[in-house]
């Protein structure tokens, strides 16, 4: 049986800044919170006075007070890329027990353009940090554990000593995820008119590209881009009275196994697992269920683990939705419609814009020529979400479904 939050809310609209990706005019972190705000208030018609709680990793404050809003809800949950999804949960849970009736979650993080701006600032993820001095840190780094892609390399390695896969298996996550990128006019990775990297790619190429830390190439990596988005979740009182569709929020979940990966028990296995299973739970579904999902990949190893926690896959198998084609284009269970942050956009933390396209594809609006070419827009009327913070540490899980109507 669902749980008692089932369908107590629902995302009403979606919205991104008005540009993103890798800009020639540099913006800051600030404007594509505005820009995103902006848009997705005009898209559903629900005027700025009337958000009621403001959801963000760690600006709530400081956009209550641009906005010129004095908010009944503030949440500055920042766990890394994961964070969005935990502010739907956290939004869910506040309406329902009737505190707000209209919540905002918006996200901007200027990645790209912070290197032309004199390096990133105040770091989004809020207090906490640390830097290279940070105890955690040094204790890290002198097991070989870095940057990410060093961390994220030791995974990708253990997993393939474990299952027997090779780095080839994984590649085929980046061709799939550049494939859909195709179909995103919004895509950096679109063609190679808007980048010279991109259009469609080859495992081969994949496995030739530059490398970054054995086994990870460059195309085994998300990219650092501009990205601003923003969504609005709302009683179900108030998404009856819009003319956008809404997209109901059946299950949530939320969890964490570590913070440094060197707590991190098995380099195979997150956290996904448990808020996956709360989220179904709540929602009364499971895997077979799902008939699409958005899954963060930081890299082509974290999506792979992550549709194996998510019940999607047996362990060890993920990477064969992308493998033999069920993932892609016109495949029986899409994945990361929009490109994903391989090849559509990733600022950093990538958990909004899995928000964002599973709002547009379970409320039927992800073709329209700007944020998806014909092809772009599935059949799908459920979907799982699964944003990833961290190194591989905190999750959150949605199950979302399209509306009856």
């Amino acid at each position: 049986m669902p749980g008692q939050l089932y369908k107590s809310a629902a995302i009403v609209g979606a919205a991104e800044a008005n540009n993103i990706g890798f800009l020639d005019e540099p913006v800051t972190a600030l404007q594509l919170h505005i820009e995103a705000i902006k848009n997705v208030c005009d898209q559903t018609g629900i005027p700025i006075n009337r958000i009621e709680g403001v959801f963000s990793t760690g600006w709530s404050p400081e956009l209550c007070e641009h906005l010129g809003i004095t908010p009944k809800y503030i949440d500055t949950t920042a766990v890394g890329g994961s964070s969005f999804e935990l502010h739907v949960h956290h939004a869910m849970a506040a309406i329902h027990a009737g505190i707000i009736d209209v919540a905002l979650i918006t996200h901007g993080e200027n990645g790209h353009s912070a290197r032309k701006i004199g390096g990133r600032g105040p770091s989004n993820y809020g207090m906490g940090g640390g830097g290279v001095t940070a105890p955690g840190t040094e204790m890290t780094m002198a097991y070989g554990l870095g940057g990410a892609p060093s961390n994220y390399a030791h995974t990708m390695v253990r997993h393939m000593h474990r299952y027997g896969t090779t780095s080839e298996d994984y590649a085929h996550i980046a061709k799939v995820s550049r494939d859909w990128a195709t179909l995103n006019p919004r895509a950096a990775m679109y063609s190679k008119e808007k980048h010279p990297f991109g259009g469609p790619i080859t495992v081969e190429q994949v496995q030739d590209s530059r490398l970054i830390a054995w086994p990870l190439t460059i195309l085994h990596c998300c990219m650092v881009a501009d990205h601003g988005g923003a969504v609005l979740v709302t009683s179900p009182k108030v998404a009856a009275s819009l003319n956008t569709k809404p997209v109901w929020i059946a299950g949530a979940g939320e969890s964490m196994a570590h913070w440094n990966m060197l707590e991190m028990d098995d380099f195979t296995a997150t956290s996904a697992a448990t808020s996956a299973q709360t989220a179904y739970s709540m929602a009364g579904m499971g895997p077979a269920d799902m008939e699409m999902a958005l899954v963060y990949d930081s890299f082509t190893i974290t999506a792979a683990i992550t549709a194996e926690m998510l019940g999607l896959a047996k362990r060890g198998e993920g990477h064969l939705l992308w493998k033999d084609g069920r993932a892609a284009p016109g495949g029986s269970f899409p994945i990361n419609t929009n490109g994903g942050g391989l090849s559509f956009n990733h600022s950093g933390m990538y958990g909004m814009p899995l928000l964002i396209e599973a709002y547009r594809q379970l409320s039927g609006t992800a073709e329209d020529g700007v944020n998806g070419d014909k092809g772009k827009q599935t059949s799908a009327r459920t979907c799982v979400v699964n944003g990833t913070g961290g190194t591989l540490s905190t999750t959150g899980t949605l199950v979302l479904v399209a509306d009856d109507d």
